[in-house]
């Protein structure tokens, strides 16, 4: 504000200078030629009348006595010594006065002069003479015009005097409108960086009050909005750390005990029913370290396909009976509509696997005891997997947030809450979808929709995948050859 004030003051002080400069040049010269005008009348008056030493002074006379503007202006009459021997305001001329006009106009080529100054009297004047001569040459006499500049200073300094006011007025503006700015800009900008600070600091409760519904109330709508995506972030990171804690916790603490227990000797039978224990609890424990990892190499960018043709029911096949046995255990049913066969897919074998394991989980997880589990398949352009449960089920305000990170529904039952993050980064590698259907209290629907092979040879940009895509271009250049 200070540097726009300071520039807009400098611009505003030239520009009335010049103006003013401008103003009093127009009204200096505007006066200059109403005497030269005036002069030039007399002298084709006296050339008209082929005016010669002994009849100067009476034409002269005869036209200061009828002259119009004696109120205006003053005409003396000078003889060929320089002396003021008649004026048109008919009082005694002060014989001191220097008249540089009229020694300039004696010198002059042109026999004319011009002067500005002050009168003995003090009173500021322009006065201009004009030398007469006879057709020879011969000096006649001067005619000396003046006029009073006080007033044509006075109206040009109020002029001046406005064009002061006009730029005060201007600078006023432009302060009040700074004020103004700095109130509704600048203001709520130091409140949304005093906001950010904090936010950044850990504060993700703190809120800025928008004022009004403009560009920087959207601003402050961001960042709140910002605020309350950070704040539920961290509070799903920490119920992710102590969810973690405890599903690393569980199966450590089983197998401390049951090692404690084998070390001070058991009975056959106790002893291996410790070491299933330990086996079983340690493949858990190795699966959340994996899909850790796995997480882990996803958000990095670092996790790689291994890619290759393949038949989608075969993996869905063993994926199902990998859980025949649990559910069985769980007293749960899980119905397989198999489907004689599908069209197949460019994936890897144990990613893809590994979606079906995850969501087969998490499915036994939530569904009660006495529930159904049903896998089914079809295909078009793309194969679709479909596994529903007759679970608890997703409450509508948690399903938008499902597949994001850390997140979980339900915290009651155990899990990182990463297993369908990573299950859904998995297939839309694959270049397919991952879409869930829920009603609370009803169960849940995931269908896995990938494309098949055909459909990703014509269609190549609908994955975004470089192991797939050189997969793709290396078996047509072998198909080619």
């Amino acid at each position: 504000m200070v540097n726009t004030i300071g520039v807009v003051f400098l611009i505003l002080t030239a520009f009335i200078t010049i103006l003013s400069l401008m103003v009093r040049s127009s009204t200096y010269n505007g006066i200059e030629l109403a005497l030269a005008g005036r002069a030039d009348e007399l002298l084709n008056w006296l050339s008209a009348g082929s005016a010669t030493s002994s009849s100067f002074t009476g034409i002269v006379r005869d036209y200061i006595e009828t002259f119009p503007d004696k109120n205006n202006m003053e005409i003396m009459a000078l003889d060929q010594q320089g002396r003021v021997f008649i004026t048109s305001t008919g009082f005694e001329p002060d014989q001191d006065q220097e008249m540089p006009d009229y020694q300039e106009a004696l010198q002059s080529q042109g026999d004319s002069g011009k002067w500005m100054g002050k009168l003995n009297t003090g009173e500021k004047v322009m006065a201009i003479t004009r030398v007469v001569r006879d057709d020879s040459g011969n000096l006649l006499g001067s005619i000396r015009y003046m006029v009073s500049l006080e007033r044509a200073d006075q109206q040009t300094t109020l002029i001046i005097l406005a064009l002061i006011a006009l730029g005060v007025f201007i600078m006023l503006l432009l302060t009040f409108s700074g004020v103004y700015f700095i109130r509704s800009i600048v203001v709520p900008v130091r409140q949304v960086s005093a906001s950010a600070r904090k936010i950044a600091q850990g504060d993700f409760a703190v809120r800025i009050e928008k004022a009004k519904d403009d560009e920087i109330g959207q601003l402050c709508d961001a960042i709140n909005d910002m605020a309350g995506e950070l704040g539920a972030a961290e509070q799903m990171k920490n119920d992710f750390i102590s969810s973690v804690s405890h599903e690393l916790r569980t199966p450590l603490t089983s197998i401390k005990g049951w090692a404690e227990t084998l070390q001070g000797g058991v009975d056959p039978e106790t002893n291996a029913k410790g070491m299933n224990v330990i086996i079983r609890e340690s493949e858990r424990l190795s699966g959340l370290v994996e899909e850790l990892l796995d997480f882990s190499r996803l958000q990095n960018g670092r996790m790689r396909l291994l890619v290759s043709r393949l038949d989608l029911l075969a993996e869905l096949d063993e994926a199902v009976y990998m859980f025949t046995d649990r559910a069985r255990t769980e007293h749960k049913e899980l119905h397989y509509e198999e489907t004689p066969s599908l069209p197949p897919v460019y994936g890897d074998v144990d990613r893809l696997r590994q979606v079906f394991v995850n969501i087969l989980d998490n499915a036994l997880k939530y569904t009660s005891p006495g529930g159904t589990i049903t896998v089914s398949s079809r295909a078009d352009a793309w194969v679709r997997v479909t596994i529903a449960d007759t679970g608890c089920g997703i409450p509508a305000e948690h399903l938008p947030n499902v597949k994001k990170k850390f997140y979980k529904a339900n915290q009651l039952v155990r899990g990182s809450g990463i297993g369908l993050a990573v299950a859904d980064e998995i297939v839309a590698m694959h270049g397919g979808s991952l879409d869930i259907a829920s009603q609370e209290g009803k169960g849940t629907e995931i269908t896995i929709s990938l494309p098949t092979c055909a459909c990703l040879e014509e269609n190549p940009q609908l994955v975004d995948n470089p192991e797939i895509t050189k997969f793709i271009q290396e078996r047509n250049q072998t198909a080619y050859e």
